[in-house]
């Protein structure tokens, strides 16, 4: 297939983003194209000693309105527009010589509204006109015209002209998609935030309109099942410590599954900060949780917890990899995938003897994890919308409800176990002990079922629930919740309250010498 090449001989540059003007500058000099060019740019170009013409002297009109009007012209517009078979008679009629390269970023309206105390004034004052129609012209007519938006292609289009003396269809498609993405955005941003404030100029918490973008990142080997398609796509600048950053280090592709697992992993893991903690998850739950001083312990802890369900499963932790716990994971187990912000290099050499494992690096996630504020499920013809859950109780500001009070080392498990149950789907019960989980019932119709399920798995697995604590999502409707738990060996609760029933159940934890603790506030995980 021709490539169907086509050369620059003049160039429009316009950006609000000063990043490697110079070198695109310099480059498009040295082969000769003609620069045009607006108010700050052209200023900053030709103090930098290039040969640029200002945009008003070639439309023969000046900028005026403060700025807002300087590139709505026909002699601009239709030299992006114009089409050489087609319209070339009108062009050489109207003195309208085609631009064939167009550079423009837009004024910085995302940078302005995420301002603290912006007003909306200063808002509107950044929203661009003319960049996006002219973005919009030279995007439709890539048969003939270039358009970059993004300063990270400066460099490839440089070598591309120096090498091939013109621009391939190919690459004019994929940038004008691309532009076409930027505009979609920008505007999308605009409508998000001006669609928020109401009619008497107060910010509401959800906009009338809700436009979001994601870009692709990677082909999936398939969805959920292997009859389904899928893809992987992530915001644009994702957070740190997300999956969004995550990259692959050794192993096979990743899965649709892989990654949903590989996030509820790593969102739980990111709760404990206080020392190494290891989660592993199966099916979106987590089936075991750990915490020690020692790495290699915290793994142990969360292995011993299921064994049967981690085989198979993804690792997340919020330390360093070392070597001593590659060893014991691959000496323990099966694993599909491990997260983890870091490793050892001696780690990576011992995970490299299962090459089919799948080894991701989150990156540092900071002091401070960064959580999306809005979490969103798709359902058949819309799309739900909430504030994320990132807010967790300190079990020394809950309060205590029974007669019993906990002791120094329930309120430290009743503090781990929460943070756990926080990521089980509902109904969810966790029990843990020293630092430990020690069953987990997920994801029931029934939270009595859940309860009776999380001391089936701690049997199973001989592990002792007397002296354990107990976390529930939601409160509990009846006492067999409570009573089920007793009967295990259960020692302290924590819940968040609320039910109608709240005197029966706390009457319950009387009877049994429990202790028990209201948080107020429920983690339901659907």
């Amino acid at each position: 297939m021709a490539q169907n090449r086509v050369p620059v001989r003049r160039a429009l540059i316009s950006v609000s983003d000063k990043q490697n003007l110079n070198m695109l500058a310099t480059g498009l000099t040295e082969l000769g194209v003609e620069l045009l060019s607006t108010g700050g740019t052209a200023k900053l170009l030709r103090e930098a000693g290039y040969q640029v013409t200002e945009i008003s002297d070639y439309t023969e009109f000046p900028e005026m309105m403060d700025g807002r009007l300087k590139t709505l012209h026909p002699r601009v517009h239709g030299a992006l527009l114009g089409r050489s078979e087609v319209d070339g008679e009108a062009m050489r009629e109207y003195g309208i010589e085609p631009i064939d390269l167009l550079i423009v970023n837009l004024y910085p309206f995302e940078e302005t509204i995420n301002k603290p105390d912006v007003q909306l004034e200063e808002a509107i004052e950044n929203i661009d006109i003319g960049g996006p129609a002219m973005i919009r012209a030279a995007a439709k007519n890539h048969d003939r015209v270039t358009v970059v938006i993004d300063p990270n292609d400066y460099e490839e289009l440089i070598e591309e002209l120096s090498t091939y003396s013109g621009i391939s269809h190919a690459n004019r498609h994929i940038l004008a998609a691309k532009a076409y993405a930027h505009t979609a955005r920008y505007d999308g941003l605009i409508a998000n935030y001006l669609s928020a404030i109401s009619d008497t100029g107060d910010q509401v918490d959800f906009p009338r309109y809700y436009t979001q973008q994601y870009n692709h990142r990677s082909q999936l080997r398939y969805g959920e099942n292997p009859h389904q398609k899928a893809a992987f796509y992530i915001q644009k600048d994702p957070p740190a410590g997300s999956m969004g950053t995550t990259g692959l280090l050794q192993g096979k592709a990743l899965s649709y599954n892989n990654i949903a697992d590989a996030d509820a992993a790593l969102e739980c893991v990111k709760e404990f900060r206080e020392q190494p903690a290891c989660v592993i998850v199966k099916h979106a739950n987590p089936c075991g949780v750990g915490c020690d001083s020692n790495q290699t312990v915290s793994y142990l802890k969360a292995f011993e917890t299921d064994p049967t369900s981690a085989f198979g499963g993804v690792l997340a932790f919020n330390s360093t990899v070392t070597k001593k716990t590659a060893e014991t994971i691959l000496d323990k187990q099966f694993a599909e995938v491990i997260v983890a912000p870091e490793y050892d290099e001696d780690a990576l050499t011992v995970f490299a003897e299962k090459k089919n494992l799948r080894i991701l690096c989150s990156q540092w996630w900071g002091t401070e994890t960064v959580r999306p504020w809005h979490t969103f499920k798709r359902v058949n013809g819309g799309l739900l919308i909430q504030e994320a859950d990132i807010a967790m109780v300190d079990v020394r500001e809950a309060t205590i409800v029974t007669k019993r009070q906990p002791t120094a080392q329930e309120l430290e498990d009743l503090q781990f176990a929460w943070k756990v149950v926080k990521w089980v789907k509902s109904n969810a019960i966790v029990y843990a002990k020293e630092q430990q989980t020690i069953g987990i019932g997920a994801g029931q119709m029934s939270r009595v079922v859940s309860a009776r399920i999380a001391a089936m798995k701690a049997a199973d697995e001989g592990l002792k629930v007397a002296g354990s604590v107990m976390a529930s999502d939601a409160f509990f409707p009846f006492r067999d919740g409570i009573d089920a738990a007793a009967s295990a060996g259960i020692r302290a609760v924590i819940q968040p309250g609320g039910s109608i029933r709240d005197e029966e159940v706390i009457q319950a934890a009387d009877e049994h010498d429990m202790a028990m603790i209201f948080t107020s506030m429920r983690h339901f995980n659907h």
